[in-house]
């Protein structure tokens, strides 16, 4: 086991070193620049068209309003909660500056990554749409570029695995048996059953499922956010300080927290903000390619509030919660440093709150990856592939929630570099067509799509 974390460790070392973050922000940056931050400005309107998504516009599985709940469901995970802690303990309060520099730009990737998913899907054998980055690399980049397509599907397929299932069972296994005293294997064999009673279902019960619980949780760990940063209003000045000061200089060591340089904080925090948010992953994607809508741009519109929702918003409160309370000063990582920091302020209630809201979150994202990763096999095997990869990923979930977390969250964040980098190459190339049908749309008011939708 110590030579294979030794393995993972150095392979992610290279990975996630300097070339990948300039990958991740600067492709992330060229977009947002190319669409003339079109995406920021336009934020009220991905709000407005999110809502009317609620009803199907369009050919596909499910409406655009359970696809971003579908893609918000796999993202809305640990991550918001023990990865943004990790971020702040291992990185500093500077880390959470980061974690917005990447959701920023983010939302310039994600709305191209759906741009894309939607105009380049395709049907598979059973009539159903499919589409995401293995697919807009065959049908928008051609022949020459196809083992690009392929290599996403297969590290997709395998990281899902790890980010979207051991990672996921792993942090509910650990924060109940703290809480609760709930035993890690009882655990495993619960989210089994549940998780089966839905993905055995497809998209069409994964996107209802989604539907009602993704807001449902989003909203009532926002609120219990609030309140803890109400308890600590005094603080939340010099919290911002303190995330604004260390995005740019060393984080002294203080209390039980270590210390960290600048370059800690940039790559925590933009490591953990990609695996909160996954912009430039290419999961969500594949979620927002079954969506019932009338174009790529709509869609593209409502999918980058998945980035907005999940970092600024949720990752947001929880780093401020743990700066502001004084708890990231402690030595506590990961979930154990947010249950603190909502049980200093509210105690009693905070620890067992922060354990519900990791389950509900955690479970959310093991039914979103279950999707993804079962498309990335269907691309490669066809549909054949995919009842037995459902019942695999049904049995690894158990193996997750009694594995050890330290290496499955190093082998998560490793693969989500892998998936990263196919991905990255492939926006970048299908840049000018992402620029070129969202300057058509704003030009005619939507129309274009309405007509390409009409055509259909």
């Amino acid at each position: 086991m110590e030579a294979l974390n030794s393995i993972v460790g150095a392979v992610n070392g290279v990975v996630w070193g300097p070339m990948m973050l300039v990958l991740i922000l600067g492709v992330g940056f060229f977009l947002q620049v190319g669409l003339k931050f079109m995406p920021i400005r336009k934020l009220g309107m991905g709000f407005g068209l999110m809502f009317k998504g609620r009803e199907a516009t369009g050919e596909g599985q499910i409406t655009p309003f359970n696809a971003l709940m579908t893609a918000l469901s796999a993202t809305i995970g640990t991550g918001n909660i023990a990865g943004v802690a990790t971020a702040v303990f291992l990185g500093g309060p500077g880390a959470l500056f980061w974690m917005w520099m990447t959701a920023l730009v983010g939302m310039a990737t994600k709305y191209s990554e759906a741009v894309c998913a939607v105009k380049f899907r395709e049907r598979d054998e059973e009539g159903n749409y499919v589409g995401g980055p293995m697919y807009y690399i065959k049908n928008g980049l051609g022949a020459k570029w196809a083992w690009l397509g392929i290599a996403f599907a297969v590290f997709g397929s395998i990281a899902a695995f790890g980010i979207g299932n051991g990672v996921q069972a792993n942090g509910v296994a650990q924060v109940l048996e703290t809480n609760f005293g709930f035993n890690t294997s009882v655990t495993g064999i619960v989210l089994m059953v549940l998780t089966g009673a839905v993905i055995l279902g497809g998209i069409t019960r994964i996107g209802a499922v989604a539907g009602f619980l993704v807001p449902f949780m989003a909203v009532s760990y926002i609120i219990a956010g609030l309140i803890v940063l109400v308890i600590n209003a005094d603080a939340i000045g010099t919290a911002f300080g303190l995330v604004f000061t260390h995005a740019f200089t060393p984080s002294a060591a203080e209390g039980g927290f270590a210390g960290a340089a600048v370059w800690a904080a940039i790559r925590f925090g933009v490591a953990r903000g990609v695996f909160s948010n996954e912009a430039g992953l290419g999961s969500a994607p594949i979620a927002h390619a079954a969506a019932e809508t009338k174009g790529p741009v709509n869609q593209g519109l409502i999918a980058m509030l998945g980035t907005f929702i999940d970092t600024i918003i949720v990752c947001s409160i929880t780093g401020l919660a743990i700066i502001a309370s004084g708890a990231w000063t402690s030595g506590e990582s990961g979930a154990a440093l947010t249950s603190l920091a909502f049980e200093n302020s509210l105690p009693g209630i905070g620890g067992p709150l922060i354990a519900i809201a990791l389950s509900i979150f955690a479970f959310t994202t093991i039914l979103g990856w279950s999707y993804y990763g079962e498309k990335c096999m269907e691309f490669l095997f066809g549909v054949k592939v995919m009842l037995p990869y459902r019942i695999l990923w049904i049995v690894a979930i158990y193996f997750g929630a009694t594995a050890d977390l330290g290496f499955i969250w190093l082998l998560a964040d490793t693969l989500n570099a892998m998936m990263a980098i196919p991905n990255l190459i492939a926006l970048a190339l299908l840049s000018p067509i992402v620029f070129k049908v969202t300057k058509e749309f704003f030009a005619t008011g939507g129309k274009s799509e309405e007509a390409g939708h009409a055509a259909e």
